[in-house]
């Protein structure tokens, strides 16, 4: 790798030193040095004492944060004069700590400041710009520690009660069918003493049993009746129930059309072990019917609480690398499992979705930070009626996904200003005025691509789009 040449023309060239004197550019000159890294190194370790400010020449890097569960990228450039590194010189400080981690992404080379002696020189030439730096940083970082904070405990809280509403369902379902299967199994017991007590030939027994697993079978391809069907049905087998003596013929009705059976199946029954035996055998049937039902019932239950944990772990990025290819309709999915609390019975969702579309380039976590606050807005607009429209496209060379609700709209007058921090429609307490303005960030930012909103009376779409190839961030 050939070693540049620094001269101040050469320095002028990197935005950084553009409108440095000469002599401020000569003590650059002097000080500074190159360094060349190979790919896939690892320049610098956050929390490391920071003593080298860098400024990038050429190749690619990328920059992470260390977080509770692991590292997080965020930062790639290969823009020429980019910085990194103790990039806080000038905040005074004896012993500061790199901020961040910086990886190699192809081979580098850095122009290279000594930390210490950059921040008295730059105390020296602008003294009035350190002070206004040194009080901005300090406001921004109190201030983002205290909204982040508040931020970060409305979307666990939102999150948390949009999940536990959806599990408490198959839970409370699997726990009712739980104990009403151990009943069934009790009486099942029962009701196979009785028949044993009456001096059955075993072959008959024997033929009951597969007569029972027979009809066993038939639960799992049960076919879907229309409610009149069922009610047909059930007078049906009622009818025929009390035609052959079976008190209360009507209760069992439901169980035996709820498995699929017909009144040919009672017939086959009856035939096996003729009309001396046939209530208890039914009853029996019964049973054991309605216990693989109830089985069912609880493995239906128990596949929808795994399914709502991984949807939460999708849309928390667990055990996820932070920068990857991703389908933006698994993140949608998840969200719309996380925020099914809050649509109630008088929200229509409807997806509309193209499963072609190619994966995208993203940090699918911080993507499904944006559908929440976008689709949670759509929910608040409608007050609690209306239709939530989730539409995927290809716009070009670009990934579209569009959230729409039927709210009263946007006005035009403010339609230029929603995505300013800060700014909300929603009353004192309601809201924070960040949703839509992180939102804005993670897409444009950090995925270069658009946020746009339409809007008229009754049909409000916000617009993400995201570009199908990788964009370095500046």
């Amino acid at each position: 790798m050939s070693e540049p040449v620094l001269t101040r023309q050469f320095l002028r060239e990197l935005f950084l030193f553009t409108s440095l004197s000469d002599a401020q550019l000569d003590w650059v000159l002097e000080h500074a040095t190159i360094e060349h890294y190979d790919g896939g190194v690892k320049v610098i370790s956050e929390g490391d004492e920071a003593t080298c400010f860098y400024v990038l020449l050429s190749g690619a890097l990328r920059m992470t944060k260390q977080d509770s569960g692991g590292e997080v990228e965020t930062t790639r450039s290969d823009q020429r004069g980019a910085y990194c590194g103790a990039t806080l010189f000038f905040y005074g400080q004896d012993q500061q700590r790199y901020v961040a981690s910086v990886y190699a992404l192809s081979d580098l080379t850095f122009l290279t400041l000594p930390a210490r002696e950059f921040a008295e020189q730059f105390r020296a030439w602008f003294p009035m710009a350190t002070h206004l730096l040194e009080g901005s940083y300090l406001g921004w970082r109190n201030s983002d520690a205290l909204i982040g904070q508040r931020r970060r405990l409305l979307a666990l809280g939102q999150v948390s009660a949009g999940l536990t509403h959806e599990l408490n369902n198959p839970a409370a379902a699997a726990v009712r069918a739980t104990a009403a299967l151990r009943e069934r199994v009790a009486g099942m017991r029962h009701k196979l003493a009785i028949l044993a007590k009456k001096d059955i030939d075993p072959n008959l027994l024997e033929q009951l049993i597969d007569v029972q697993e027979q009809l066993v079978k038939q639960v799992a391809a049960a076919p879907l009746l229309t409610a009149m069907q069922q009610a047909d049905r059930e007078d049906e087998i009622g009818d025929w129930l009390s035609d052959h003596g079976l008190e209360h013929g009507w209760d069992l009705a439901p169980i035996f059309v709820g498995a699929g059976l017909t009144v040919q199946n009672l017939d086959d029954v009856l035939d096996s072990v003729g009309e001396s035996l046939i209530d208890g055998a039914v009853r029996w049937l019964a049973y054991a019917l309605e216990t693989e039902m109830l089985m069912g019932e609880i493995e239906d239950s128990t596949t929808r609480i795994s399914a709502l944990v991984g949807a939460a772990k999708q849309y928390s990025q667990m055990d996820r690398a932070p920068h990857q290819w991703v389908d933006v309709h698994d993140g949608l999915d998840s969200t719309l499992v996380m925020l099914a609390g809050k649509f109630g019975g008088e929200i229509t969702v409807v997806k509309d979705y193209d499963r072609t579309l190619p994966d995208v380039p993203a940090y699918p976590g911080e993507l499904n930070q944006v559908w929440t606050n976008l689709i949670d807005n759509a929910i608040g607009a409608m007050n609690g009626s209306g239709t939530l429209t989730v539409h995927t496209a290809l716009v070009e060379d670009q990934v579209c996904v569009e959230i729409g609700d039927t709210g009263p709209g946007v006005p035009e007058e403010i339609r230029q200003r929603i995505f300013e921090p800060f700014f909300t429609t929603k009353a004192v307490g309601e809201g924070t005025g960040l949703g839509l303005d992180i939102s804005w960030r993670i897409v444009v930012e950090r995925h270069h691509g658009d946020l746009r909103v339409r809007s008229q009376p009754g049909d409000t779409r916000f617009q993400v789009l995201l570009p199908l190839t990788e964009v370095a961030s500046e």
